[in-house]
């Protein structure tokens, strides 16, 4: 089905990010992957290709293109149909990158920005803890005042670009007062370098080998006041205002994932013969297939209707909700099934749908549990 919400220009980028991800990234996504983390120069150069930090003001040495998501959604929905070797350039451009263009002060725009539009400063957000994953309120990192600064104490977990990053947004505890619930965080900034910082292991995962994921720890960090992003005891809310378009690209870049497995799969079932005919012609895997190119349709359908509304600034958490669950859910239907057409082939990981189906499994845990997405939605219902 034909889509519309996108321009020629947001047509411009999408082949600038194909020819991007051919160059710069699929000869090295297997040392990558070794590693367990990205080169950190794929970054830089993602940043002179306009792919980073197209939102950061020009002043700053970006694009300016803050209000228009269609552009992050392009580079969202391809490095999903990459797959999970891909840098994490959405953390970056959609998650991370918003906070400071919406909290951050002069000061801060002018120290920190430069680096996010070249790609040499690298980003993450620290939320999650061992005892406190979609339960944030369970946070138990803090940041005590101390004169001019902050001393953090604490542990995060399950840190995407843990390892590589320059600059975490650290969720922590400024309110110990154990009645002030929601308004009790804050966000503070913890640079690279600072003493006490630690970084502990880069995490095994089954997928998105190539993604570094690590724990980090904070003993007695010392961050100055003026590190602090937002206001004081705000940091909850801070969260909330971000996470639809977070919610979204996680949900863009799923069903991109799902549909270049998905195209890979129709044609394999087309070349694949047995019993003297393509397999693809048995009625039960031509209704498979029928099923999975409606399902994706309605799902492109859908999150082209939520792009717009980000672009009327209509988009709501519960819209936002309802993409996530869903995209993320039938991608891993898909993708599961597409390996099912593989037989045998599909468990080998030389075939892409090998891998596809390890990378696409955390989809429906990050950035907010299926279960925790259609809990917002059915209280938004008065249940």
């Amino acid at each position: 089905m034909k889509r519309n919400v996108f321009e020629p220009e947001h047509e411009q980028l999408r082949q600038t990010v194909r020819t991007f991800l051919e160059r710069e990234v699929a000869p090295h996504t297997a040392d990558w992957e070794r590693n367990g983390q990205v080169d950190r120069e794929v970054y830089r150069k993602a940043g002179e290709a306009g792919l980073l930090g197209f939102n950061v003001p020009e002043e700053f040495g970006g694009a300016g293109i803050s209000d228009d998501f269609r552009f992050n959604a392009v580079i969202a929905e391809e490095l999903g149909r990459f797959g999970g070797s891909a840098p994490a350039f959405t953390l970056q451009n959609d998650v991370i990158v918003p906070y400071f263009l919406h909290l951050a002060n002069d000061e801060q725009r002018a120290r920190w920005m430069p680096g996010m539009a070249t790609g040499e400063t690298i980003l993450a957000i620290a939320m999650t803890e061992p005892s406190a994953g979609s339960d944030l309120a369970g946070i138990k990192t803090s940041a005590t005042a101390d004169g001019d600064d902050y001393i953090v104490n604490g542990s995060k977990t399950f840190i995407s670009a843990g390892i590589n990053s320059d600059l975490v947004v650290v969720v922590a505890r400024t309110n110990p007062d154990p009645s002030a619930g929601h308004k009790a965080f804050s966000l503070i900034v913890v640079e690279r370098g600072m003493a006490g910082f630690e970084r502990g292991r880069k995490l095994d995962k089954m997928g998105q080998k190539a993604q570094d994921t690590a724990e980090l720890h904070f003993d007695n960090v010392r961050v100055p006041k003026a590190n602090l992003l937002g206001e004081e005891d705000k940091g909850f809310y801070h969260l909330m205002h971000n996470l639809p378009t977070e919610r979204l690209s996680i949900g863009i870049a799923a069903i991109g994932g799902a549909r270049a497995i998905f195209d890979e799969t129709l044609q394999y079932v087309k070349d694949r013969k047995a019993f003297g005919q393509p397999i693809g012609a048995f009625q039960a895997n031509r209704f498979t297939m029928a099923e999975l190119s409606t399902e994706l349709d309605i799902a492109e359908q859908y999150i082209d209707r939520c792009l717009q509304a980000a672009l009327d600034g209509e988009l709501t958490a519960v819209d936002a909700s309802k993409n996530k669950w869903w995209c993320t859910e039938l991608a891993k239907k898909v993708i599961d099934r597409c390996l099912q057409l593989h037989g045998g082939y599909g468990y080998m990981n030389e075939y892409r749908v090998a891998k596809a189906y390890t990378d696409a499994r955390i989809q429906t845990i990050f950035g907010g549990t299926t279960e925790i997405m259609k809990d917002i939605i059915g209280r938004d219902l008065g249940l």
